[in-house]
């Protein structure tokens, strides 16, 4: 999961700019973390560089998207053809991918603890426009972008300000482009069914793919089981199960473990690490458990396949 710190660095490398300098200036931890940022600057920022990575983040993200874009979102790929609202989540990897070059708008990015409930009245977790199972991309015609632009503008405004309330303000102007985007019509999913399958498929692979290879002991795995990768994807453990075993022939458990095996045995033998290491950097809580593990999937104990 992206860390706001990881964002910071991404949206300031390669520049002379510092990243602290991007930060509010006077926010303060215990009200959580807030900024807003145009769209069109930070692009000319990151001239040359590869486009969002598909990830979850570890902070809210609300953005008004001026350009032709296709937004993927969980196992949902839906078109933005002019201009688009899309409400992210932790919850949910993301990423939207620019489909020409004429790119504007705005977006802000929060923490939680921001808009708390003590201090909002907002409780996210039970707002339907940050659902796992929702549609959280809206299609704005050109009069809708100037009132959400209007928004952004006053957000602008007061970040800048000296105002000493200007927090609670900003608060208050995110609830407002949150009921906006819930009064509007989402913009449904640009694939059917069986593309949406062949989709969830591929990012398994991509998530599976993406944990390897190990290179150092203190490194671990973080997805172990069927379960952390339906969770990651957003759709149920069992439609996962269904979905690889129609497009690879095999369940996701045995995908899994295959790709553990492969890597046990590379561990095993082009390094001096330790079974126990080996172990614990693969996710095995105990020893023993790795050793099953991979007797069960080679006939080989990890001794005697290392010798």
């Amino acid at each position: 999961m992206k860390s706001l710190d990881s964002f910071y660095k991404e949206i300031t490398e390669g520049s002379t700019v510092d990243p602290t300098s991007l930060l509010p200036n006077d926010i303060q931890k215990e009200i959580g973390h807030f900024n807003v940022f145009d769209i069109k600057e930070l692009l000319e920022r990151m001239k040359g560089k590869p486009g969002m990575p598909y990830d979850r983040r570890a902070y809210y993200k609300i953005s008004l998207i001026r350009g032709h874009n296709k937004a993927e979102y969980a196992d949902k790929v839906i078109e933005i053809e002019k201009q688009g609202l899309l409400f992210a989540t932790p919850k949910i990897p993301y990423n939207y991918l620019p489909q020409d070059t004429n790119q504007g708008g705005q977006f802000c990015v929060f923490t939680s603890e921001f808009l708390s409930k003590s201090k909002s009245g907002i409780d996210l977790d039970e707002l339907p426009i940050f659902a796992s199972d929702g549609y959280p991309i809206f299609q704005l015609s050109d009069e809708e972008v100037l009132e959400v632009e209007l928004i952004f503008n006053k957000i602008q405004k007061e970040i800048n300000s000296d105002y000493i309330y200007k927090y609670d303000l900003i608060r208050n102007y995110v609830a407002e482009l949150i009921h906006f985007g819930q009064k509007l019509q989402p913009i449904t999913a640009l694939y059917s069914k069986h593309n949406s399958a062949a989709r969830v498929s591929s990012l398994f692979a991509e998530l599976l793919e993406r944990q390897f290879p190990i290179e150092s002991p203190n490194q671990r795995l973080e997805l172990r089981t069927a379960k952390d990768f339906a969770e990651r994807l957003s759709v149920h453990v069992n439609h996962l199960n269904k979905v690889l075993k129609e497009n690879t022939g095999k369940t996701t458990t045995e995908l899994i473990s295959n790709r553990l095996t492969n890597e046990a045995k590379i561990l095993l033998k082009q390094t001096d690490w330790n079974i126990s290491e080996i172990a614990y950097s693969l996710g095995f809580e105990e020893l023993a458990h790795f050793s099953n593990f991979f007797k069960k999937q080679t006939s080989y104990t990890p001794i005697a396949f290392r010798s």
